[in-house]
């Protein structure tokens, strides 16, 4: 669990490198929840210092001939301010705790490559896990045109994200839940935005699996295990990830116009987006070359009873294949039905 690498945050030294080494606690998670503390606990001592308007401690040790020091001004408030994160009814902390998080928003920049990789478009239905105050469902509708529901489990963030909202003039296009993402429905979504840890990602990784394949997830800094990506997005220092969920091809299917072909089947072995299998033309049968599978789309080569290369371009839906044979251009129209 992420409370272990916290744990190990807080132990150090051996503490560390032993929780390091614990499969719920990556090396990569550490890493990231030291830079999310690091910048919240310097961000909340420094505002201490600058409201509370007090000189530091005085030091009652003798004092050493050295040179009087140059006068310092005194900050104020004025000349060193914390970037405003809320409004007047409510300043959320970076760092603060949620229910299953802390919180600590995602990069605008990020956000926006985030949102490209995943092919935004007015058409699309963005849900966001864990809204925070607003910001990636409102970049959704404001600079892609799609409609966007965020789903935060604290009140009054959520509250401000809905002011956010306003503000922005999309409450046509947002809308803001409170509620819990591990009971609220968000299977209509066509693209699913997250920044949650690594723990809180697998538990959801069964949900999103069970979605329309086609939709894509973009997350921020974690992944899914041994969900292997279909992209890796890299901003400045950060990184988010993408993935499109994939059609359930394994099994044996029952192909029908192949040229030349009075009997076909194709049998497929699958993990995740990743397929491979053989195609067997009249008994006889050879391993299918270079498969793909991106979400509803299946793509492989093989070679024809005149030993031609050919492209099986196919789209699945549920138990069925309809497409083309491929030479550069599509020849003829082929289908399949799960046997």
């Amino acid at each position: 669990m992420w409370r272990l690498c916290l744990r190990a945050i807080a132990g150090g030294g051996k503490h560390a490198a032993a929780f390091a080494g614990h499969s719920e606690c990556h090396e990569e998670t550490i890493v990231k929840l030291h830079k999310i503390f690091a910048v919240a606990a310097l961000g909340s001592l420094l505002w201490a210092g600058v409201a509370s308007g007090q000189a530091p401690a005085p030091d009652n040790r003798p004092a050493t001939v050295a040179p009087a020091p140059a006068a310092v001004p005194a900050l104020s408030t004025r000349q060193i301010e914390r970037p405003k994160l809320g409004d007047e009814l409510f300043e959320p902390m970076v760092g603060q705790m949620g229910k299953d998080v802390i919180w600590v928003p995602t990069e605008d920049s990020l956000a926006q490559h985030l949102l490209e990789s995943a092919r935004v478009k007015p058409t699309d239905v963005v849900y966001d896990l864990g809204a925070g105050d607003g910001k990636i469902a409102i970049m959704a509708a404001k600079k892609f045109g799609a409609h966007a529901v965020g789903i935060e489990y604290k009140a009054e963030m959520a509250d401000l994200a809905r002011r956010n909202v306003k503000r922005a003039g999309v409450e046509d296009k947002v809308k803001i839940i409170t509620g819990d993402i591990f009971v609220e429905d968000f299977s209509r979504a066509t693209v699913v935005t997250l920044y949650l840890l690594p723990d809180l990602n697998l538990k959801l990784r069964p949900t999103l699996l069970k979605m329309m394949p086609g939709t894509r997830i973009v997350a921020n800094s974690f992944n899914m295990g041994d969900w292997e990506p279909d992209e890796i997005i890299t901003v400045g220092g950060e990184h988010g990830y993408r993935w499109v969920v994939p059609a359930w091809v394994a099994g044996s299917w029952d192909i029908k116009g192949i040229e030349g072909a009075r009997k076909s089947e194709l049998s497929l072995a699958q993990s995740y987006q990743q397929v491979g299998g053989t195609l067997t033309i009249d008994g006889k049968s050879q391993p299918i070359l270079s498969p793909r599978l991106d979400g509803i789309r299946l793509t492989f080569r093989y070679l024809d009873h005149s030993n031609a290369q050919r492209v099986f371009d196919v789209n699945v839906l549920g138990g069925n294949m309809s497409g083309n044979v491929l030479e550069n251009v599509p020849i003829f129209p082929v289908s399949a039905r799960r046997m």
